[in-house]
């Protein structure tokens, strides 16, 4: 009996290890690249690492931020990035030049993109059409707020040559860029937007943090703000894939339902400053826009798909299979824990 005892142990012992063994990581440092941090598209990436939940996973961490998305790819491309905090306009786009990266978690089903421009620029404002030979301020030449302006464009027969883009970030030189009259418009994301529509330097005139203005400008379902990563990084690495997406989804889950005051209260000081209110007030604006369980379908992969097809001469005319641009599998398990 007492032999027996000690085998059935041991096999509990060696069947615990094996299972801790098979959830090891593969790779518990990693860097996520994300151009503009501070962005309420990017808050579900603030809330996980806040709340510790990276850290639960054993996952140590690195957020590097960049001016836009547009550089937050190029540090993934460029090989100093494992993943990337970005919109899943890039994803597609880089399938149609034959680099393979995939989503594995949504963040974002609104953009949360707004295109605002000055009193007296919006004065005679009635179409994108009305947007030829301005100068609009994007966070980065490239990235999802220079793709909404495109978007726009096309949709009135406009090339993108037909404005001039300029970089100005994502946060207070973004504000101060419109502000000082150096642009006529700006293509941005709240806490950036709700500072100049208070400040009264902005007039809105599209607006994607809400579901009319989501359907005027993509036509239905959309797959915005997002974790992508190479699909050979997810292959070799799925345990630390896998843990990256049970933080985010606790995130997701923790942010649907929490009170304003609450999130707030999570984030660092320094993303509202010595103005509070405003930071909740645009907090208030976005938060229909977060994906409720993290998962992407095809049916808003094609939405992208469409838009891009539109003006991006990469994109243009090329078949993609959209379902090899996503995997829902790391957020389907995290559910299954988490809900």
């Amino acid at each position: 009996m007492k032999t027996f005892l000690l085998r059935t142990a041991a096999l509990f012992i060696s069947a615990s290890s094996g299972g801790m063994a098979a959830e090891k990581l593969e790779q518990p440092k990693v860097t996520i690249a994300v151009g503009g941090k501070t962005l309420f598209y990017d808050l579900p990436l603030t809330l996980a690492e806040r709340l510790g939940y990276f850290k639960d996973e054993g996952l140590s961490v690195e957020i590097a931020d960049f001016p836009g998305g547009a550089k937050a790819l190029q540090a993934l491309v460029g090989g100093s990035a494992d993943v990337v905090s970005g919109a899943f306009e890039h994803v597609v786009d880089m399938h149609a030049k034959g680099i393979e990266v995939q989503e594995f978690v949504l963040q974002d089903r609104y953009s949360g993109i707004v295109l605002g421009l000055s009193k007296a620029k919006a004065a005679s404002y009635k179409s994108p059409k009305d947007l030829r030979g301005l100068k609009i301020g994007v966070t980065a030449p490239g990235s999802s707020t220079n793709i909404f302006v495109n978007a726009l464009l096309a949709r009135d027969g406009l090339s993108p040559d037909a404005v001039s883009f300029i970089g100005v970030g994502a946060s207070s030189g973004a504000v101060a860029a419109m502000q000082k009259g150096q642009i006529d418009g700006i293509s941005n994301l709240d806490p950036v937007i709700t500072r100049l529509e208070k400040s009264g330097d902005i007039v809105t005139v599209v607006d994607t943090r809400t579901r009319q203005g989501m359907n005027d400008v993509y036509g239905g379902a959309y797959g915005a703000g997002c974790l992508y990563a190479r699909t050979e990084f997810l292959r070799k690495n799925p345990n630390t894939a896998g843990a990256l997406a049970r933080a985010m989804v606790r995130a997701l889950l923790w942010l649907h339902k929490s009170s304003p005051d609450k999130i707030v209260a999570t984030v660092p000081p320094e993303y509202y400053g010595d103005d509070k209110e405003v930071y909740k007030a645009a907090l208030l604006k976005n938060l229909e826009g977060y994906s409720p369980d993290g998962k992407m379908s095809l049916e808003a992969a094609h939405h992208v798909y469409k838009i891009l097809d539109a003006f991006e001469p990469a994109v243009k005319g090329k078949e993609i299979d959209l379902a090899r641009t996503f995997d829902n599998r790391f957020v389907e398990a995290a559910l299954r824990k988490h809900r």
